[in-house]
């Protein structure tokens, strides 16, 4: 991908489709669509998308809750532009959006097999939290990740 810039933006309503496949590609549990939706006119302002030549590839939903408290409800980017940097520019762009919204710090929840995930979230200053038992709807468990903003 060397050359290939990565653009993110705010999703629209007409990138929820491919928001749904890339959901599909990534988890095991993927959101339906009427919970992308619902999230996306919910908070509008935290759902973003990640561009390669003019595809999206990734997306990523972020929500400040309880006044002063970022939470990262979902990432996905397809298999074949992962460990390209599209992850990682989403997250930096919802931490800054999260942290000028009032945060003060940021969480998320990942899957306790997750090795992958949770090195990702740790080069990004997340440290490893409390473990949550049957947290996934196939009983896995999920551990909480937080980080200062």
């Amino acid at each position: 991908m060397a050359g290939n810039i990565i653009k993110v933006r705010s999703a629209k309503p007409y990138d929820m489709s491919t928001v749904l496949d890339i959901e599909k590609f990534c988890f095991p549990d993927p959101y339906p669509m009427s919970l992308l939706s619902r999230l996306y006119i919910n908070n509008p302002e935290g759902f973003l998308v990640a561009e390669v030549d003019g595809k999206v590839v990734g997306y990523l939903i972020g929500t400040l809750r309880w006044g002063a408290s970022g939470h990262i409800m979902a990432i996905g980017v397809y298999p074949e532009y992962r460990k390209r940097g599209v992850g990682t520019a989403l997250m930096v762009q919802i931490l800054d959006i999260l942290h000028m919204r009032g945060a003060r710090n940021a969480r998320l929840e990942v899957r306790k097999s997750n090795d992958a995930a949770q090195l990702f979230y740790q080069k990004l200053g997340f440290k490893l939290g409390e473990e949550i038992p049957h947290y996934y709807e196939d009983g896995e468990a999920a551990i909480v990740m937080s980080r200062e903003l």
